[in-house]
């Protein structure tokens, strides 16, 4: 895919298949829709090892109809969107990782919401939430930002002055790799709340908290069926965010290519990975590794 997890996600496993199972792995660059649809269509490539379930209605539906299957969870923790603190900030001020000790303390967080920019769905739903949360009436500006760019550096900026900073982002990134950041407790997701607050008709927002996307790897099902021993790979493949945002981190930092950030987490990851290969291929990798 066109992101940088996933491209990672890609090079570890080509490298465990090649040299654990002895396997020709051929890669084609692709993006989640172009993806979904050549699997409707010509059932190609044979692995997806990076979708985003809440992006991908079509690969759910060619789940039911058994085309593919979902081999497991690549990232654990599931994509997380929501409303963070720095990490320096929750520790000196705990009450301030629940929404309820930042409204009634809004100028520990300097008394402003960073938002993001306009066109990301996030923008619909924060603005909706922000009238929900009352942030106006609590004293909180809403800064919305013009770039993606613009919110990161206003991450690095406040770290590097260790000055307050709340508002959104996701996981798992580079940005919350390099700078540690507390999710803020907003309360339980609400999926019909959730819904509405996506929508710019939302009449009557109410509170709810984003839900975690589920990020999968993907196999064809015929595929699946002629290599057992790929598939149960497959199956145990998961990353931690924690462990992603590290490793993304590292990327961005060393201007790394994605077969050295692969390479790096492979070296130095020996405990995550060796419980996803068999016994034989263990034996083989063991040498390079």
């Amino acid at each position: 895919m066109d992101w940088a997890s996933s491209q990672i996600i890609t090079e570890v496993v080509k490298f465990l298949m090649e040299n654990g199972y002895g396997c020709e792995v051929k890669k084609v660059p692709s993006s989640t829709v172009p993806a979904a649809a050549s699997l409707a269509e010509n059932g190609k490539p044979d692995i997806v090892t990076e979708m985003w379930m809440n992006s991908s209605p079509v690969f759910l539906q060619l789940e039911k109809e058994g085309k593919v299957e979902i081999a497991g969870d690549v990232l654990s923790d599931g994509g997380v969107e929501g409303w963070w603190i720095p990490e320096y900030l929750a520790k000196k001020h705990p009450e301030l990782t629940t929404i309820e000790g930042i409204l009634k303390n809004p100028q520990l967080v300097g008394g402003r919401f960073h938002n993001c920019p306009v066109g990301w769905g996030c923008r619909t739903a924060n603005d909706n939430y922000v009238v929900a949360f009352g942030f106006k009436e609590h004293g909180i500006e809403v800064f919305n930002h013009g770039s993606g760019e613009t919110l990161a550096a206003s991450i690095a900026a406040a770290y590097a002055d260790k000055k307050p900073w709340f508002g959104y982002y996701w996981a798992p990134t580079a940005v919350l790799g390099k700078y540690p950041m507390i999710k803020v407790d907003v309360g339980p997701y609400n999926k019909e709340i959730h819904d509405c607050a996506r929508r710019k008709g939302c009449t009557n927002p109410k509170k709810s908290a984003y839900p975690s996307a589920r990020v999968v790897t993907g196999i064809v099902k015929r595929f699946a069926y002629e290599h057992p021993e790929v598939y149960e790979l497959l199956q145990n493949l998961s990353f931690p965010n924690k462990t992603m945002n590290s490793l993304l981190a590292w990327k961005e930092n060393n201007n790394a290519s994605s077969e050295e950030a692969a390479v790096r987490f492979l070296s130095q990851n020996s405990n995550i990975w060796k419980i996803w290969v068999n016994v034989e291929a263990r034996k083989k990798l063991a040498p390079l590794l």
